[in-house]
């Protein structure tokens, strides 16, 4: 659903830069017949004005959502680490302790995996956090009771260090993938194109030959710049996606096999 919005988006771009084009000029001529104009007066310094503050805009839009989407790529492997470390760190407690743990374990990475894969479904994905958090319980549960067992200071710490480093991630995670482009900004990378398409259009009118190859070639590329910058800001839906980086944690859940 969030995909077919974010074409959506880009198609009401590109239709409605074509049309403001078109009315732009049809004013712009309407203007010139009624000698409101004069022939050769035109709208550059404005132009100018709009157009640099739509550069601006796009430029500043798609530098934000590249970040966030480099951000949400290292907490990937972050987390994958994370998960990894506290695994290993399981080999310091109490043999007769590690076996329920481990379990617990490969449970808390299979509701991690399906988190990640049912996020444009909001009630699996909500589903799934329940019950990623409730294995976080568990496993620290669990763990605290066998690091009161080993007895060892260092143990308690290595373990339970890494174990929190664990969790915490999720949130983190889960914060950043929440972060997006705000509704306002979203706005004007919508109207702002559409505004200067009118002011192109004004100016053109008093030329009589107008080129619809670069008309069609301008609005195309700002409708596909407006789609590029929201694919990134929502790496989940897509063309532009995560899943590629979530293979990590798929090969850390492979070898996680039973009695290891």
């Amino acid at each position: 659903m969030l995909s077919m919005h974010i074409t959506l988006t880009a198609i009401v771009v590109f239709v409605g830069m074509l049309c403001c084009m078109e009315i732009g000029h049809r004013i712009g001529q309407f203007r010139i017949k009624r000698h409101w104009d004069e022939p050769g007066a035109s709208f550059l310094s404005l132009e100018g004005s709009v157009f640099g503050l739509m550069g601006l805009l796009i430029a500043f839009t798609f530098s934000a959502a590249a970040s966030r989407f480099e951000t949400r790529r290292q907490l990937a492997v972050e987390e994958t680490n994370d998960i990894g470390t506290a695994w290993k760190r399981l080999d310091l407690l109490p043999a007769y302790r590690q076996a329920a743990l481990r379990e617990s374990f490969r449970q808390y990475v299979d509701s991690r995996l399906a988190f990640y894969r049912s996020f444009t479904d909001d009630n699996e994905v909500s589903e799934a956090m329940a019950r990623s958090r409730a294995l976080q319980d568990e496993i620290w549960t669990k763990s605290v009771a066998a690091c009161a067992e080993s007895g060892s200071v260092a143990t308690t710490n290595l373990v339970l260090t890494s174990l929190n480093t664990m969790i915490d991630i999720t949130t983190t995670r889960l914060m950043a993938a929440r972060t997006h482009l705000p509704a306002l900004i979203g706005g004007l990378l919508v109207g702002l194109p559409l505004i200067c398409a009118l002011l192109a259009g004004l100016d053109s009118a008093s030329n009589p030959k107008r080129s619809w190859l670069r008309t069609v070639g301008f609005a195309l590329m700002v409708s596909i710049t407006v789609f590029v910058i929201y694919d990134l800001d929502y790496p989940r839906v897509g063309v532009i996606r995560l899943d590629q980086f979530d293979q990590s944690l798929v090969e850390l859940r492979g070898s996680m096999q039973s009695g290891t």
